[in-house]
């Protein structure tokens, strides 16, 4: 795969695929800038270098129609305070005339359904904006889209600044051991593939989230009204004596997921049946920091209850804080584990804080993606 620093761009039209997919409040505005700044060092690295810089990238889901709200218009203004020069922003990303401007912005480029349909002429259009395509989205290069793996066929192209520290930062077989890997999630059978690839090399796979009711119903214990996969429970079985994994030893229950729900903490073998599991309990706490504790490398991703209730947040958020003040090299796995930590303003305490979500746990499950593999070819 080749990377920015190996192609030469002096006096080239370049295309950059970014994933500046950012937060935003109901009018639409920008509530977080961090995959911006994140994108910073390969703008800069082309401005330097390049004739032009034409940028793209896809926010929220609009699925091929045109969502006022998504409109790249404000994410024009926030670079443009970012980079510190004038930005021409577009009124659609293909099938307009590039003006001369040293910096250009497309439109969303999801308004379009042909970019998630992956079609080729969709792409070639694109295509034809640059000399040059550089993708630094990795948080959507799991995605094989248009803007992602279409490009390359038409035009030279080579994996950004962002995208080659991503990588870097993800390689596990390279992390300094003790490794101890939190993992929280809804559903097993989507963290199973990661589960399976992280066991040889980690010292300790620490469990939470709604994932771990799926083995409590495996040792045969009653989960109350907690989601479980019925028919992801042989997998389970399978995990349930390799002393790597640490599951919980207590629950924090209530019988709704609601904000004024009554909540209490039980042992986890003893959820009545009337009631969920929605978090983990005080002792489980006091036990994943106990793993922790000696790890030279900690990576986390995903939450360890219904974070977006305070009162089944403490879990996620108390590790969190601890994980701050680790001395271990911390590594943040993107996605909802990233909008706790803003949440409590930790973002900076940490050694690594990846852009990815379900980018990140593809590319543990598989060690590639989909926007890697086309740029290897």
């Amino acid at each position: 795969m080749r990377t920015l620093t190996q192609v030469d761009i002096t006096n080239k039209r370049v295309l950059l695929r970014v994933d500046m997919n950012v937060s935003l409040d109901e009018n639409g505005n920008i509530t977080d800038d961090f995959k911006i700044k994140q994108s910073m060092p390969t703008i800069r690295h082309i401005l330097k270098r390049a004739k032009q810089l034409i940028i793209f990238t896809h926010m929220g889901r609009p699925k091929g129609t045109v969502i006022p709200k998504l409109k790249t218009d404000k994410l024009a203004i926030c670079l443009m305070k970012h980079i510190g020069q004038n930005i021409v922003k577009l009124d659609d990303c293909i099938d307009v005339i590039i003006p001369d401007n040293k910096i250009v912005l497309l439109e969303n480029v999801r308004f379009h359904k042909e970019e998630t349909d992956n079609d080729e002429e969709f792409a070639k259009k694109l295509a034809s904006h640059a000399d040059v395509f550089v993708n630094d989205a990795f948080g959507a290069s799991y995605n094989k889209h248009a803007g992602i793996v279409g490009i390359p066929k038409f035009i030279p192209s080579c994996a950004g600044l962002l995208m080659e520290k991503e990588i870097k930062h993800l390689n596990f077989s390279k992390m300094e051991r003790p490794l101890v890997v939190i993992m929280g999630g809804v559903k097993f059978s989507n963290k199973f593939p990661a589960i399976n690839m992280l066991l040889p090399v980690v010292d300790k796979l620490l469990l939470g989230g709604a994932m771990i009711f799926t083995f409590y119903k495996a040792k045969g214990w009653n989960i109350g009204k907690s989601l479980c996969e019925d028919e992801q429970l042989t997998t389970a079985r399978l995990l349930l004596y390799n002393e790597k994994i640490v599951l919980p030893t207590d629950i924090v229950i209530a019988p709704e997921i609601k904000e004024d729900a009554k909540a209490k903490t039980v042992d986890a073998n003893k959820i009545p049946k009337t009631q969920i599991g929605l978090d983990i309990g005080e002792k489980t706490i006091d036990l994943f920091k106990k793993e922790l504790k000696g790890a030279k490398t900690i990576f986390w991703n995903g939450p360890m209850g219904v974070y977006e209730i305070e009162k089944f947040a403490r879990g996620s958020e108390e590790l969190a804080k601890y994980l701050a003040s680790s001395k271990a090299k911390v590594i943040v796995g993107g996605g909802d584990s990233v909008t706790i930590i803003d949440k409590l303003g930790l973002k900076n305490e940490y050694f690594y804080v990846s852009t990815g979500g379900g980018a990140t746990l593809e590319y543990i499950k598989t060690g590639t993606l989909a926007g890697i593999e086309v740029l290897k070819n």
